[in-house]
Formats: C-alpha cells, structure tokens, sequence
C-alpha cells in the first residue's frame, strides 16, 4: 500500500490511496518496512503514522514563511510556453522510491531540462514524511512532490491547511499532444476523483491502478485449481491448499490496508455501488444496518474461523508476506496492481503473476467482472512552491505520450492518459493480466474515496480489521467499530464539503 498508495515497500492510488489514497499504489522497498499505494494504495497504513504529531505538524504548517513566489522563477507566458517556465532556474523534485522507482523520473527531468533549460534536484526517498514535514513546516517545501508510501503525508491533511495548489489551471491548460484539446479532457474519465479535496483537484493521481486478488498461474496449473468466480469456489481453492500443506489466503498483516481490499471490494460488489457511496458519504447505516456489509465481514472472517490464512501472515509486513507467496507458500493475496513491481526480485521468472476480480457472494448487485480500479500515486505541486511556472509545466507534461510512455517502460504500469502508452511497450504477466481485467470490467468500476478524504476515519477502519484478522473481536464487533468511525468523522463540520451522487 498504500498509495494511500503501497511499491517496493509498495503503494500503490491512490495509493491513495487511493486512496482509494491510493494510496494507493505501490510503495515498495525491496524489503523494507512500509505500505504501499498505491492511493492509489495508499498508503493508508501510513496515516496512522502521522495522526499522532498531526496537531504539531498542522500548526507549523499553517504559520511557516519562505518560498514566496516573488518571480524570480516566471519567464514569459505564450501558446507554447502557457506558464511562463524560465529557462535557466532550478525545480525542486522529490518522488517517492517505491514499486516504481525514480528512474522514470530521472528520465522525465532530463527531458525537462533538454527541452527547457531548467535543472532539476531530484530526491528519491521512501521518507517523504520525514524529509519533507520539516519543510513544510518552515513554508520551504519542494516544487513538485509523489507523496505517495507508508510515510506519505495525507492529501486531506495538506489541504486543510492550504498547503497544495489547486491544479485547474494545469488541468484546463492546452494537452501537450492536442493543444485544441485541455489536459483534463486526455484522462481516463473519473481518474480526477481521487484527487478532489472540496471540490478541487489538488492532487494528481498519476498511474492507473486496479485492486483485487493475485495468484500464480503456475501454481493453480499445477494444482489444478480455477480462478474462482464466487466465493464458495474461492473458499474451495483455499481447504484444498489447506489440506496440501499451503496457505489459502496471504496478507500483509502489519498493514491492514490490504485485507481492506477484500472486505470493501465485497461490500461493493454484494451492495452495488450505492453501499460504497454510504461510505463515503459517512452514512449513519453504512456498515451497522448494511447487508452488504454484514455479508461481506463475515466471508472474510470464515477465512480465518476455517485456518486459510497463511500461517504467520498477520506478523508480517507486506514485502515479508508478499514474498512468501511468492514462494508457493499461499494461494491468494491482495493487492493493487504495483504488486509485480514490487516484487520483482522474489517473483520466479515462471511464477506467471495474475490478477483476479473479487469473487462474488450469492446474490451481488456488481457482476464478478466488476473491478475497483482508479488512479493512485499521487501528485502534489506545494501552494508555496518557488518554482510554480516549472512545476505546472512539468505536471503538464507527465501527461504527455511521450512521458506516459516513458513511465510505461520504466516502471512497468499503465497512467491515466487514454490511450497514453506506445503499443510496442511490453508489459510483463501480472500488469498484462490487470489491461485484461479492465477490458473486461467496461463501465463495471468502483472506487472508494473515503481513504483520500477523510484519513483518521480510514485508519480507524484499518485497526478494526487487524484486529478481526487476529481473531481478537468477531464480525459484529468490526461493524460496530467501522460505523463508530464513519460517524465520528460526520461530526466534522468540514465533512459536508465532500459527497458522491
């Protein structure tokens, strides 16, 4: 996760979470702890990180000076130059060292630099919290940041203190590849979701990300196991690896972001995309008084009532756990789709990495097809920015085909430009694997917000279903505890500033 995102610690988008945060979406560290996006993935383990100093942190954010825009940095405005980028001055980069690496953006800055003549200091670092709250609080933070893993610094925190620019002007600026056509018009539609904080887009979630669950086509071909479609079928795969001696179900249990993939993918998939808006709409009956809800947390606990779970797995971190199932160890695991990246030196080069759609409960509203699929990773330019012609320019151009096409290459994940990457570029089996799932889905996609809006309610959420998947409170005790969660944050008078129709 986990992006908010989750990834070589992994996030993620989103993420995210993606943030679905999502975080999404992946964070990674080759071994590290941490969570990743992904919001998309994201990513949300890490909140719980930084909801302790997070009164400190606001109230330096909110006095701290420096980084006035004074103009040292605006160049002249025109049609091809629409912000004014100044050849010859700097642009402060940092992005987060996870599933993807930085070596995307490496390239994209040496890019920047050929076509500009602006010279980028990049960082690369899994710390984003830790190097870059101090400047946030000192009113000197970077130009254009991936606050993204398991030490991303929350979008809704960041916001309510008026600390990201809003990106409209970059969204409504003229496309890089069709100057007649807007940015915001060249993205897979509803990618901007994730983003939104009241209404504005203040953080772009960059790479187009899916969640569900994961197995190795090897192992299921040599077993003779089926992807199940429902989730009898699925609880079959898991008694018969049992009875072999493998777990039926990883996750990474340090970081409950990732079970949280199974259990809100069955509630949106039992309920229908009316259960997920409850959620995100912090209604008083979104899990106590939900029957989508209800089903959904009781097939997952029957996977830990029946002994499917990997044995170990609620004590270890997602890379621990991920790279047992890497191993044959277990069945199944959950993820967004930086998984491969993240794993990408403990994956056998025959493991066969695929993806799976949530398997369906008896009588779902969502077809088994549906996917929860969005954007994570995402993208923040600061409002205290030095550089803010460079930065938005530099934003404008990660959505071009040429840097979309580069991100595809480098690390191996589609973006959320239609249409955005070379048809030459190869991907490898398991991101294959989540193009055919989305095909396959068409309009039969969700995405939870709740991770990007409201962070202390998503953590809350988290703790409740580590708990559960540590046998330590049953089902009813985990739906009381989640609406406790949503109803405490409908208390917060800023909470009627976001809603989903």
């Amino acid at each position: 996760m986990g992006s908010t995102s989750a990834e070589n610690n992994g996030t993620g988008y989103a993420g995210n979470n993606g943030t679905g945060s999502t975080g999404s979406h992946g964070t990674g560290d080759n071994g590290a702890t941490g969570v990743g996006r992904r919001a998309l993935i994201k990513r949300s383990a890490a909140l719980g990180l930084v909801s302790v100093p997070a009164t400190g942190f606001l109230s330096a954010c909110a006095s701290g000076g420096g980084g006035d825009n004074s103009g040292e940095n605006e160049g002249k405005a025109s049609d091809s130059n629409p912000f004014g980028v100044k050849e010859g001055s700097k642009l402060d980069v940092v992005i987060f060292k996870g599933g993807y690496g930085d070596d995307y953006a490496k390239a994209w800055e040496a890019a920047f630099k050929k076509k500009w003549g602006v010279t980028s200091v990049h960082t690369g670092t899994q710390e984003i919290t830790g190097k870059l709250q101090p400047r946030f609080n000192a009113g000197n933070p970077p130009d254009i940041v991936d606050d993204s893993g398991a030490q991303q610094i929350p979008i809704d925190v960041l916001h309510r203190n008026g600390q990201l620019l809003d990106l409209a002007e970059v969204l409504d600026a003229p496309s890089v590849d069709d100057p007649g056509t807007k940015v915001r018009d060249t993205l897979v539609p509803g990618t901007l979701d994730a983003g939104m904080q009241e209404g504005k887009v203040v953080a772009l979630n960059y790479i187009y990300t899916v969640w569900g669950l994961w197995y190795s086509g090897k192992l299921f071909e040599e077993k003779g196991w089926e992807a199940p479609r429902t989730w009898d079928d699925f609880l079959a795969v898991c008694k018969d690896a049992k009875a072999q001696g493998i777990g039926g179900l990883a996750h990474q249990g340090k970081y409950p972001y990732y079970i949280n993939v199974a259990i809100m993918d069955l509630i949106a998939k039992k309920g229908g995309l009316d259960a997920m808006k409850a959620i995100d709409n912090l209604d008083p009956r979104a899990f106590v008084g939900s029957d989508a809800a209800t089903e959904a947390i009781e097939a997952v606990y029957e996977v830990v009532e029946k002994g499917y779970l990997m044995p170990g797995t609620n004590g270890l971190t997602h890379t621990e756990s991920q790279t047992r199932w890497n191993q044959y160890k277990a069945a199944f695991i959950t993820s967004g789709s930086w998984l491969e990246n993240e794993q990408l030196k403990t994956t056998p080069a025959d493991f066969d990495m695929k993806f799976l759609p949530m398997p369906l409960l008896p009588d779902s509203a969502l077809p088994f097809e549906a996917i929860r699929a969005g954007s994570g990773e995402p993208f923040v330019i600061p409002s205290k920015a030095k550089n803010l012609p460079a930065a938005k320019e530099f934003m404008r151009m990660m959505l071009s085909k040429e840097w979309s096409t580069v991100f595809a290459k480098e690390a191996n994940s589609l973006t959320i430009l239609k249409d955005g990457v070379d048809p030459d570029v190869q991907l490898r089996p398991g991101t294959q694997s989540t193009v055919e799932a989305s095909k396959a889905a068409g309009d039969n996609t969700f995405r939870f917000l709740y991770t990007e809006w409201y962070s202390e309610m998503g953590t809350a959420i988290e703790n409740a279903s580590n708990e559960l998947m540590a046998r330590r409170i049953q089902p009813r005790e985990w739906l009381k505890r989640a609406q406790a969660a949503v109803d405490k944050q409908a208390k917060d008078p800023s909470s009627k500033k976001n809603r989903r129709d």
